[in-house]
């Protein structure tokens, strides 16, 4: 376990290594000053100009200049945005969690609607049921995520308006920010009408966490359905049917765990994709997250808050698959020689 572990760290020092040296690299492919691009300050004097290429080492030539900006990046020093002129690593910090928050739900409603209705698929291999759901969730896992989201404001919103189409909570309300997940802000806010206004920010929730977790769903249920077939159809499981064990015993007390073990890394893995699929949702529904606040530095042409973000969003999708190919690699040892995080 050690020198898997070892590995793993290994790979993930290289891998963000690479972003690092990535994101410097482009202060310099990106149109401009190099220095503007790196600090996000504009230069208006020489002097200014002298202090920042000594602050980012740019006289003493590349790996000089690279190792002080990975210091300055690692203390949380990434430049200011040319547009707000706030620090980039603070807007990293206040935008990220709305991003994460949508994913975790998505990812939360994909698995208790998916594993359900995959095991009910797998159960009934080549039956009614089964074609059904394998169908819908075929329909369901081609839908490009940024089309479904418009078929969702189009019907939900626009023609029922039932349900708001952007934003996370009503402009009436002001939540005071903790922790930048709605729901937990509007929890721990010491404010009136707290009851509306958790309704207020769950019907925001709904469209956005629809359009992702329907595709992801989709994947589940089709990866749960082949490895409940894959089971009953083992020899373990004829040999429960020959104790004379009903079907509901044999599946709980002998199919249901061996199913579900060998996709809990593919399930886990998803939550990257989820993640990135999060970045397009946001532009659409007009969601404060790091996608929606990419987009907008991409307009207005920000280069230091685009390699920022470019840089805090991939180093997040590695770290997480890392850590949760180690978890599964701990809880799963079956998985060693069989499923690895994907990088």
């Amino acid at each position: 376990m050690l020198v898997y572990l070892g590995r793993r760290l290994n790979l993930l020092f290289f891998t963000l290594l690479i972003l690092c040296i990535a994101s410097y690299t482009l202060a310099f492919l990106f149109p401009g000053d190099p220095l503007t691009n790196l600090s996000g300050n504009p230069i208006s004097s020489e002097d200014q100009a002298q202090q920042l290429r000594m602050m980012y080492a740019l006289d003493d030539g590349y790996i000089a200049g690279f190792w002080q900006y990975l210091k300055l990046t690692l203390s949380g020093e990434w430049g200011l945005s040319l547009t707000s002129q706030n620090p980039i690593f603070a807007d990293i910090c206040q935008f990220l969690p709305a991003s994460l928050e949508l994913s975790l739900y998505a990812m939360a409603v994909s698995l208790l609607v998916g594993i359900p209705l995959g095991i009910a698929a797998g159960l009934n291999h080549r039956r009614y049921t089964d074609m059904s759901i394998l169908s819908v969730s075929l329909v369901g896992f081609s839908m490009p995520v940024f089309w479904l989201a418009l078929l969702l404001i189009l019907i939900f919103s626009l023609q029922w308006g039932g349900l708001p189409m952007s934003g996370r909570v009503s402009l009436i309300y002001e939540i005071p920010q903790y922790s930048g997940f709605m729901l937990v802000d509007i929890l721990q806010a010491d404010i009136d009408n707290k009851k509306q206004v958790l309704m207020d920010a769950l019907h925001h929730l709904i469209l956005p966490t629809l359009s992702l977790s329907i595709v992801t769903c989709s994947l589940v249920v089709r990866l749960t359905r082949r490895s409940v077939i894959n089971v009953m159809a083992s020899d373990y499981i004829k040999a429960a049917y020959a104790k004379g064990l009903s079907r509901t015993q044999v599946f709980w007390h002998h199919g249901m765990k061996n199913a579900l073990l060998p996709i809990m890394p593919q399930l886990a893995m998803q939550f990257t994709v989820l993640l990135t699929n999060a970045m397009i949702v946001e532009v659409i529904f007009s969601w404060p997250g790091i996608g929606e606040w990419m987009m907008q530095a991409i307009y207005q042409r920000d280069f230091p808050a685009i390699r920022g973000g470019m840089l805090a969003v991939s180093a997040l999708v590695v770290i997480v698959t890392i850590c949760v190919d180690l978890l599964i690699r701990t809880i799963y040892p079956l998985s060693k020689k069989q499923l690895h995080a994907q990088v």
